[in-house]
């Protein structure tokens, strides 16, 4: 049945197939109307007349689903979720438009409303607006982009907080065992969140004692593996594991918990776990950081013993030396030797001056 009632959200909608084009839109007050509409799309698929017809009949709804399925199909689960997310209150703002029917003006008033909340925020709609607009104009469903020529709003960058060691420490001492396991391997493996919850047993090699991590954060969407060596601890922490494993089940981390959907008990590895450390910072007395600070972190610490930056980047499977470099908040070598050298020049012109001043007097 391609037209159904959303109880819900008290509406009709619309949702088929045709030609391997995948068209819905909500919002109806009737089914008729529903029908009419949806009668209306297969008609202008089935005979397309002009390309500005063709770009008329594609809704903003409609171009969100299309990007939505490319992005599960193509990036990491963490974009997918986050756009779901932005779109749900783009599609309010923007309910039932045609794409063509969106304006430059109309994004910037939106975005200079988000600004309010933050200009963080204002950016990073922009920036998945742009990604939307920018896929539909490249699979060639629409011709024009209205967020070309919008600039990002000022941000006053800070610099970003990396807990000391001491602050780690605690946390990982009044977290529970299965999490202490979970927050050694991020720390030790410099891991994204998302590349930890995803290790397999056949991602783990305690013979060769290296991990294999995978992530799409890579141009073009696709699954990268890199290779970490295991310090002693995370081996001694996965060959534990690993011994006391369950067989049935593929992954190290792993959750058991309730799918309202399926109304079922399900096991599944970690998607998210964005609470945890807010509640175990609290616990632990400490300034709240999350996951991410880790790899900051353990990147300072490798850059402050001396690590060539090469190496830091291939761990932290960074494809720019540039990106490395933000993780680096330690003052390196060559910046001291420089304050050094600045220090005594200004030294000895202080010295001079002083000289000269006492001769005078003289």
């Amino acid at each position: 049945m391609s037209v159904f009632f959303v109880k819900d959200k008290k509406w009709w909608r619309y949702d088929f197939v045709l030609k391997k084009i995948r068209c819905t839109q909500d919002g109806f007050k009737t089914k008729t109307l529903a029908k009419r509409a949806e009668a209306k799309r297969k008609e202008e698929i089935n005979n397309p007349k002009t390309e500005t017809e063709i770009q008329t009949g594609i809704t903003f709804f409609e171009l969100l689903n299309k990007r939505l399925d490319f992005l599960k199909a193509y990036k990491t689960e963490r974009y997918y979720t986050d756009t779901i997310y932005l779109a749900k209150r783009w599609v309010k703002e923007w309910k039932g438009l045609n794409c063509s029917d969106i304006t430059t003006d109309m994004v910037q008033t939106y975005l200079i409303k988000r600004s309010k909340v933050s200009a963080y925020t204002a950016n990073t709609d922009l920036r998945y607006l742009k990604a939307a607009f920018n896929y539909g104009i490249k699979v060639k469903i629409i011709r024009d982009n209205p967020t070309k020529g919008i600039e990002f709003f000022p941000v006053d960058k800070t610099e970003k907080y990396v807990p000391p060691l001491e602050d780690i420490l605690k946390v990982f001492l009044v977290a529970d065992s299965d999490t202490r396991d979970y927050l050694n391997t991020i720390k030790d493996t410099m891991a994204r969140v998302g590349e930890v919850n995803r290790l397999e047993w056949s991602d783990i090699h305690l013979d060769g004692k290296y991990v294999v991590l995978y992530t799409r954060k890579k141009k073009g969407g696709h699954l990268t593996p890199r290779k970490v060596p295991m310090t002693a601890k995370l081996h001694d922490i996965l060959l534990r594991r690993y011994e006391n494993r369950d067989k049935s089940k593929l992954w190290v981390f792993w959750h058991r918990y309730w799918d309202k959907k399926a109304k079922a008990w399900v096991n599944k590895p970690y998607k998210d776990r964005k609470g945890i450390m807010r509640s175990l910072c609290k616990k632990a007395d400490v300034k709240y950081f999350r996951f991410h600070a880790l790899r900051h972190a353990g990147a300072s610490l490798m850059d402050n013993a001396g690590a060539k930056i090469g190496s830091i980047q291939r761990i932290l499977g960074h494809e720019n030396r540039s990106t490395t470099e933000i993780y680096l908040h330690s003052i390196g070598d060559a910046e001291r030797e420089a304050i050094d050298i600045f220090e005594q020049a200004n030294q000895n012109f202080e010295e001079k001056s002083h000289t000269k001043s006492h001769t005078s007097v003289q």
